[in-house]
C-alpha cells in the first residue's frame, strides 16, 4: 500500500445511544431533544389529503412513502452520487470523542445532512498516519474509555437507522489485538461496509483480503503523490468502494491550499481505472472541496477540520451545533 506506516500498542471505543431517528417524510430535520446531546430526527410529514368519503364506502387511506433504500456498499453509494454526476461528501469524525453517545449524534446528524458515506475512526494510542488534531482526537477518546468492543456495540445500534455506509477508519494494530477474523465479524455484525487501514502495506493485505471478502467488507486502499505509477495501479485495481487518494505527502491536517497536483494525478487513476476516487488529507475549506470537485474527484473526504468542531468545543452540545453549520457549508460546495 502506498502508506507504508509503524503500528504499536493500542487501546480502542463506549455505550450505544438509544436516540432514534425516523424517516416518514418528504424531509428530515435535526430536532434536539431537552436531553443534553442527543439530537433526534423527525420527519416533517405532509398533511395528508383526506377526499370526501362515498356512503358506503371507506375514505382512501393516505400509504406512507416508501424510504429511501439504504446502499448494500460503499461502491453502490459512490456510483449512486456518480450517476447523478455529483461528488460524494464523506467526513470523519473520531469515535468516542467526547464520548460514544455523542459519536452516535453526529452519525445521525451527518446522515441527515446528506452524508454520502461516512469514515469513522477507530481511536488509537499511536496514529502515525494523522496530524496533531486526530492525535489530540484518539487521545481524548481513549481517555474517556473508548473501545474497539463499545464502538462496535454503538455502531450495532445506529446503523440500521442511516441512509448512508459508514466505514471503519483503523491502524492495524487494534485489528491484530483483536484478532483478524473476530475483528472483521464484529465490523461486518455492526453494519459497518468498509475499512481502511492507513498502515497495512499493499504487499501484506492479501491474508487480511480474505477476512474482508468474507464478511463483506470493502477494502478502501490509498495511493499518493510519492506512489509509483506501477503500484498506483496495482491499488486501483486492488481497491474496493472507491480510490483513495491521498492529497499530500505527510500526515492529515488542514492546510492553506490543496496540492495542484491532486488535479494531474486524478487524470493518471482515470486512465488505469473507472472506480471511484475520493481525494483526502488536508482538505478543510468549502473553497478545497469546491475544487477537488471541479478537478473531477468523485468523492471529497474531510477529517481533521470536521472532528475539531466535535473535539474543541465547550460542550458536545455546542460540538453537535457547530459540527452541522461547517457540514452543512461543505455539503452546499459541492456540486
Amino acid at each position: 500500500m502506498a502508506l507504508a506506516l509503524r503500528a504499536s500498542t493500542s487501546t480502542s471505543s463506549s455505550a450505544p445511544s438509544s436516540t432514534q431517528r425516523r424517516r416518514r417524510g418528504a424531509a428530515t430535520v435535526a430536532v434536539y431533544s431537552r436531553t443534553p446531546r442527543r439530537p433526534v430526527f423527525r420527519a416533517l410529514a405532509a398533511a395528508a389529503t383526506v377526499a370526501t368519503p362515498t356512503p358506503g364506502r371507506h375514505p382512501p387511506l393516505a400509504l406512507p412513502p416508501t424510504p429511501t433504500p439504504t446502499p448494500t456498499s460503499v461502491a453502490d453509494a459512490m456510483s449512486r452520487v456518480r450517476a447523478k454526476g455529483k461528488a460524494a461528501f464523506i467526513p470523519y469524525i473520531t469515535a468516542g470523542d467526547p464520548d460514544l453517545a455523542t459519536t452516535a449524534d453526529a452519525l445521525r446528524l451527518l446522515d441527515g445532512l446528506g452524508a454520502d458515506v461516512i469514515e469513522l475512526g477507530m481511536p488509537f494510542s499511536d496514529p502515525s498516519a494523522d496530524g496533531a488534531v486526530i492525535q489530540a482526537s484518539a487521545a481524548r477518546a481513549l481517555a474517556a474509555g473508548a473501545t474497539t468492543d463499545a464502538v462496535m456495540a454503538m455502531l450495532k445500534e445506529v446503523t440500521p437507522e442511516l441512509s448512508c455506509p459508514v466505514v471503519i477508519f483503523s491502524y492495524f494494530n487494534p485489528i491484530v489485538r483483536r484478532g483478524t477474523a473476530s475483528f472483521a465479524t464484529a465490523a461486518k455484525e455492526a453494519g459497518v461496509k468498509g475499512l481502511i487501514i492507513p498502515d497495512l502495506p499493499y504487499d501484506e493485505i492479501r491474508a487480511f483480503r480474505k477476512e474482508a471478502i468474507k464478511n463483506i467488507l470493502e477494502l478502501i486502499l490509498l495511493t499518493t503523490p510519492a506512489t509509483p505509477t506501477d503500484r498506483m495501479k496495482e491499488i486501483a485495481k486492488a481497491s474496493e468502494g472507491f480510490v483513495y487518494l491521498v492529497s499530500v505527502v505527510g500526515v492529515t491536517g488542514a492546510r492553506a491550499t490543496v496540492n495542484p497536483l491532486v488535479e494531474v494525478l486524478l487524470k493518471e487513476i482515470r486512465q488505469v481505472t473507472n472506480k471511484a476516487v475520493a481525494v483526502g488529507f488536508g482538505i478543510s475549506t468549502p473553497e478545497h472541496v469546491s475544487k477537488i470537485a471541479e478537478w473531477g474527484a468523485d468523492g471529497v473526504i474531510i477529517g481533521s477540520a470536521m472532528v475539531k468542531q466535535l473535539g474543541e468545543a465547550a460542550s458536545a452540545r455546542e460540538g453537535l451545533k457547530r459540527l452541522e453549520v461547517y457540514a452543512r457549508s461543505l455539503k452546499d460546495a459541492l456540486p
